[in-house]
């Protein structure tokens, strides 16, 4: 059987980063990850559901951040294969999730729970380090990790 190659597609992986190691932010608490998701929430925060993942290096600084998906009111549909596929191209070494809750609740639903574990597992799988899961909300957040949910 002959294979003709030019009809395969072709897969290519990139990432462009044009911030210095030493310039990107330290993520050394909770806290200071709250304050970056907040402003990435800061659009949806009370009108819809999004997920965001932070990307960190092996010293915790930044490497980049991701609205991986959008939803609705009360929910939205989080794919930790589109996560790890990024933490995986970002050459990241750990990873933190964050959601807003619209309600203003703080406390997490089982699926929020769901989700964690599932990604948590799935980091393991492939040599990640899921830090922290966060909800946000306009008048503070919750951390998995404090609260001993990690």
């Amino acid at each position: 059987m002959k294979v003709n190659y030019f009809s395969i597609p072709e897969i290519t992986v990139s990432y462009n980063d044009n911030v210095k190691a030493s310039e990107r932010f330290v993520v050394k608490c909770s806290e200071d990850a709250s304050q970056i998701f907040a402003e990435a929430h800061k659009d949806c925060m009370e009108h819809h559901e999004e997920v965001n993942v932070l990307f960190l290096n092996r010293a915790n600084r930044v490497i980049g951040i991701s609205c991986v998906s959008k939803g609705g009111l009360d929910g939205t549909v989080v794919d930790i294969r589109i996560i790890l596929q990024t933490a995986l191209k970002a050459n990241c070494s750990s990873v933190m999730l964050s959601h807003n809750h619209p309600s203003g609740s703080r406390k997490p639903s089982q699926a929020d729970i769901a989700i964690t574990q599932k990604l948590k597992d799935g980091c393991k799988a492939v040599g990640l380090l899921l830090l922290d899961h966060l909800i946000i909300t306009g008048e503070g957040y919750m951390s998995f990790a404090d609260e001993g949910l990690l």
